[in-house]
């Protein structure tokens, strides 16, 4: 079996801020069930260390940015692991990126890049007797491990850098060049300068070998200016290297026959009990409107502002909406407010993984309104336990969810609602559809049904990596 090491920031159940956290914990066993050992790198958050089961140490530094470090073997939930021990890099309250309040810690492109450069020791030394074949960089918090690979003269696995969300680009001063151990003659346009900063992603970027992203239509937003963040003509150049793979779910976890938050539900009646104890857990009253939910960072990407202007168009129609997120302070202090003043909407501020079974369970709608979207994962827990998504017409949500048409309505194979553009009005004009649509009973079940019949798990898409995989690995 062939061996793939995977660096990231966070990974579920260990630590989790977003959908990276799940792709994360779900790849390993899906990349086993196509010949691939795939073995994860991240930082020794407390939490993470409160979970494991630490072994041996593979790799050391005596200091490693300001303190003594060192990789340790370990397992935890059934992932094998290195976790990165670096107290004054990662033991500190808060966070994974900020403190408690939200705010970025300032030494934030070290403790990432201290990440990288045990990623590229790894990748070129080997921890123990194991070595990659490949090294698959998630995201700007692992942006420089195929630059440090670049510089180093032993063992030269394949690189694949995936794009979980390209608004997030890592930035540093340029005065950190230095500090970092970055090549100075790489800080130009063509390398890892970013409008006189370090950009970690570009870094990633350019010297990976092969670049995707987590579905299709994402991967062609992104070469287009609106979209890229300043790094679309890049992408444009690297066309032939960029590939976007649709993320799927651990259709284990999230399986409504068994999940242990909920009661079994592969019947209507079923859902309704999930639905009633929904309700009573957010302290909704009855209602003939369709109850909705939300799932989701608070944020102006998701378009959760969007959803403030329009909720009148469910409410008053006796829709409702059961909230869950935290994030942006405006946006949470506006749906509080919105809970206070509407007893058909209710909100709770914070992130609780078991509630979110719950939610997706019990909800008959479930919406997601972004503005832009790599791939989205709500909407696929949504398909899978009968929770009809209500979604803007953008990246991985245009892969995933068949809208309702006069001709998919003939066809009997909807699988939910699309709006565009995405505006508040737009947004009102789905939820009015959304509450026509759930009063007629069998039209709605048949959106329901064709949802759970969706494949959306992680077969397909591992296929595709493995065969990423073997373009760019050294050969046997």
């Amino acid at each position: 079996m062939r061996q793939v090491l995977s660096v990231t920031s966070e990974c579920i159940p260990l630590v989790k801020t977003g959908g990276l956290a799940d792709v994360a914990g779900a790849l390993p066993g899906a990349m086993r069930d196509v010949g691939w050992e795939m073995k994860t790198l991240l930082p020794g958050y407390p939490e993470v260390m409160a979970k494991i089961k630490a072994g041996k140490t593979v790799l050391s530094d005596k200091n490693l940015f300001g303190g003594a470090a060192k990789v340790v073997e370990a397992s935890g939930s059934g992932l094998k692991l290195f976790v990165l021990v670096a107290p004054h890099l990662y033991e500190r309250d808060g966070l994974p990126y900020g403190d408690a309040s939200g705010k970025d810690w300032p030494d934030n492109p070290e403790r990432f890049a201290a990440l990288c450069k045990m990623a590229a020791r790894i990748g070129s030394e080997g921890a123990g007797d194991w070595l990659p074949d490949i090294v698959h960089c998630h995201d700007w918090q692992a942006g420089l491990t195929p630059l440090y690979l670049s510089q180093s003269s032993g063992h030269r696995p394949g690189t694949i850098m995936t794009i979980h969300n390209i608004a997030f680009h890592g930035f540093a001063p340029k005065e950190k060049i230095g500090l970092l151990g970055l090549p100075r003659d790489g800080f130009t346009q063509d390398g890892y300068e970013y409008w006189d900063q370090i950009s970690a992603l570009k870094a990633g970027l350019v010297w990976s070998d092969k670049l995707t992203t987590v579905s299709p239509t994402y991967a062609k937003e992104l070469m287009r200016a609106e979209f890229g963040m300043g790094l679309d003509g890049l992408l444009q150049s690297r066309s032939n290297d960029l590939v976007g793979i649709l993320n799927g779910i651990d259709d284990k976890t999230w399986d409504p026959a068994t999940d242990p938050e909920i009661a079994n539900y592969k019947t209507p009646r079923g859902k309704r009990t999930a639905k009633t104890r929904l309700r009573r857990e957010f302290g909704l009253p009855v209602s003939d409107g369709p109850l909705c939910v939300v799932v989701s960072r608070l944020s102006h990407q998701k378009g959760l502002d969007l959803l403030l202007e329009a909720l009148p168009a469910l409410v008053d129609r006796g829709g409702q909406l059961a909230l869950l997120g935290s994030g942006d302070k405006e946006l949470e202090r506006r749906f509080a407010e919105a809970a206070a003043s509407h007893k058909f909407v209710s909100a709770r501020i914070g992130y609780d993984e078991a509630l979110s079974h719950r939610m997706i369970a019990g909800a008959d709608a479930i919406l997601v309104p972004s503005r832009f979207e790599p791939c989205g994962l709500t909407q696929l827990y949504g398909l899978r336990y009968g929770t009809v998504p209500v979604v803007a017409y953008t990246g991985g949500l245009v892969d995933t969810v068949i809208p309702v048409s006069p001709m998919t309505l003939r066809g009997k194979v909807a699988t939910g609602i699309q709006f565009h553009p995405a505006t508040s009005d737009a947004l009102a004009r789905a939820l009015m559809q959304a509450v026509d649509l759930f009063a007629d009973k069998p039209v709605w079940e048949m959106l329901q049904k064709n949802g759970m019949r969706q494949t959306v798990g992680w077969q397909a898409s591992a296929a595709e990596y493995a065969s990423l995989y073997e373009k760019v690995a050294p050969a046997l």
